[in-house]
């Protein structure tokens, strides 16, 4: 479904970015329009799919995941049964937050988010023992300058 969106929808859909759990009547006070009409976008928008799954947003180091590493991986096989078994791998394993397939020489990268080297390391023996891979390269990152998931509307 293809669905315009004007500059109303522009900033319920910023007023969500910024604290999703605002009641309707923040929302609408917050964008200037009462509380039918930006329920009313709202739902037109999630019935679009321009307005995901509501989450909310942990702090990693409270909870114990203080190491982030992005590893870059290279593969020699790029067949059909290799892929799913390496998407599936990646599905089944929670350390795994974000995975993109790339151009270019790496094939992958993935973020991967674990109390420590040690946790890491048992995540990298585990994915390896299910799928081949032709290059592993894991950085850890020192420190997280920037982090969001806000579009920028």
């Amino acid at each position: 479904m293809n669905v315009r969106i004007d500059d109303m929808d522009r900033k319920i859909l910023r007023s969500l970015q910024a604290d999703a759990s605002q009641s309707l009547d923040e929302i609408a006070s917050d964008v200037g329009s009462s509380k039918t009409p930006v329920w009313n976008r709202i739902r037109k928008m999630r019935d679009a799919g321009i307005i995901g799954q509501q989450t909310v947003v942990l702090d990693a180091d409270a909870l114990g995941f203080e190491a982030c590493f992005f590893v870059l991986i290279r593969t020699s096989e790029h067949d059909a049964a290799w892929q799913a078994n390496f998407l599936k791998a990646l599905q089944e394993r929670a350390e795994v937050q974000e995975a993109h397939r790339l151009a270019g020489d790496i094939d992958y990268i993935l973020k991967v988010r674990v109390p420590n080297a040690r946790a890491y390391d048992a995540f990298y023996q585990a994915l390896i023992s299910e799928v081949r891979v032709h290059n592993v390269t894991a950085l850890l990152s020192m420190e997280e300058i920037k982090s969001t998931t806000m579009l920028p509307l």
